[in-house]
């Protein structure tokens, strides 16, 4: 896996958590116990998409502090948010935009860590039924240590797991550590994966993540590729499997088109930049967007 063994240096958020020791509770759970504790939030990755009518927002944690990312899960899951991505920090984001690449380092720079996210985490799963899941960088878990990392993210009542850097040839670094856990390792489709379609999609778990452009992530005033075509390959290489579509959607009517093709619509960078435009001040504007896009994926039915 050399792309990623030959990163220059660990991420901060992952070198400050390595530092910092989970709770003896923690650290002594069994695997067993971490299995049972994220095995209904893997059945509950199921359910959230079933319907064809998923909103998946994402958020960066500890932007522009932990504090404020709680109060923002808590108000999009009341305002019918179905799943949301935790964007766990790391120093050098491959797949972001500057949105959320500037949403990295603001929350790097204000001392957020590994075990601090978690320690949200396991305080939200306790508040909120909507599932859970990380979105973050092999070398945030490599650093970490992976099975520490598992078993700490299903203790805490995650769901899944989303590598965007990790390809699907190197999945199994990660795959069979994830299922000894109780998480999905979720897989990605991007409009590069032409012939590997089929494949990826028939080895998916929880769901596929649809990426609807080329590049990074980012608010997009068009969408031009052909999701239906992708969603398609999808299904009738894995009628079962979920797909959610995300990268460049950020209005109403995005959404709306979004889940007419497919699950479920995936948003990001839209929800990021409101939070860099209001920072703590950003619960209620989260609130408002959350209820006007969840109510345009409803309406796609």
């Amino acid at each position: 896996m050399s792309s990623i063994e030959t990163a220059s240096a660990p991420s901060t958020v992952a070198s400050a958590s390595a530092s910092v020791e989970l709770s003896t509770a923690a650290g002594t759970a069994s695997a067993a116990s971490s299995a049972v504790s994220a095995a209904t939030g893997v059945a509950r990755i199921a359910r959230a998409l079933e319907g064809g009518e998923a909103l998946v927002p994402f958020v960066t944690c500890g932007d522009p502090d932990l504090e404020t990312t709680e109060a923002l899960v808590r108000v999009m899951a009341e305002a019918g948010a179905d799943l949301i991505e935790l964007g766990i920090p790391f120093s050098d984001p491959t797949a972001e935009g500057p949105v959320i690449q500037q949403a990295n380092i603001r929350a790097l720079s204000g001392g957020v860590t590994t075990d601090k996210i978690l320690e949200m985490a396991r305080k939200l799963r306790s508040e909120i039924s909507v599932p859970l899941v990380f979105m973050t960088y092999a070398n945030v878990v490599f650093s970490y240590g992976t099975e520490r990392f598992l078993s700490a993210a299903a203790q805490a009542g995650i769901a899944g797991l989303i590598l965007p850097d990790v390809p699907f040839e190197e999945k199994d670094e990660f795959g069979p550590a994830c299922r000894r856990h109780g998480l999905e390792l979720i897989s990605l489709i991007a409009p590069t994966s032409e012939g590997r379609v089929a494949e990826i999609a028939k080895a998916a778990e929880g769901f596929v993540y649809c990426v609807s452009s080329l590049g990074v992530t980012g608010v997009r005033s068009q969408i031009t590729t052909d999701i239906g075509a992708m969603v398609r390959l999808v299904k009738a290489a894995n009628p079962d499997i979920p797909c959610a579509v995300g990268f460049g959607i950020s209005t109403p009517e995005q959404a709306q088109k979004m889940a007419l093709l497919s699950d479920g619509a995936i948003v990001g960078s839209a929800i990021v930049k409101l939070v860099a435009q209001y920072g703590r001040a950003a619960v209620p504007y989260i609130r408002d967007y959350t209820s006007a896009m969840k109510a345009a994926v409803t309406s796609s039915l």
